[in-house]
């Protein structure tokens, strides 16, 4: 078991591509999908990947954002340099995207909208059945650390899903 270090303060670059996040999240929902995006950073901070939910148009209860993006990454990037990369994503990521962040060798993790808020603006609607599992826990059963920044207040984060889940 691993120690996870606890939230830092996200950098003004974090705030930026965590908006480019949401933005793939707006472009996710115009698209007829859930609104959840993610992108992935090199090493120096440039934007390598990003990915949609793609959960209703590719019929995939597995296609999360965050999965989606993993799967990517994973057939582009070998595990060395994937350890220096960093996922940013609109929404923090469930149990099973935090497993497939943590197998692919992803080194950081930065969220906006915390899995409790988005179960909030939820509820208990059958096309989203948030787990009450923060990504932290599932990345402290592993045997690596993998820093976690988020959640982040970004009110934008939140107004992606307004009218959605309704």
């Amino acid at each position: 078991m691993t120690t996870v270090p606890t939230a830092v303060t996200a950098t003004d670059a974090d705030l930026q591509v965590l908006r480019a996040a949401v933005e793939v999240a707006r472009r996710s929902r115009a698209s007829g999908n859930h609104p959840f995006g993610a992108v992935l950073t090199g090493p120096g901070g440039e934007i390598l990947l990003e990915a949609q939910n793609t959960v209703t148009t590719g019929r995939d209860a597995t296609g999360h954002a965050e999965t989606n993006l993993v799967r990517l990454a994973t057939g582009k990037y070998d595990a060395g340099f994937l350890r220096g990369c960093t996922l940013y994503t609109s929404t923090e990521p469930c149990a099973m995207c935090s497993g497939a962040v943590y197998w692919g060798g992803i080194g950081r993790v930065v969220y906006a909208l915390g899995e409790d808020e988005l179960l909030a603006l939820t509820g208990s609607n059958e096309e989203n059945p948030t787990m009450a599992l923060p990504c932290r826990e599932v990345f402290e059963a592993g045997q690596r650390a993998l820093p976690v920044v988020g959640p982040v207040d970004l009110p934008e984060a939140r107004e992606v899903h307004a009218g959605f889940w309704n």
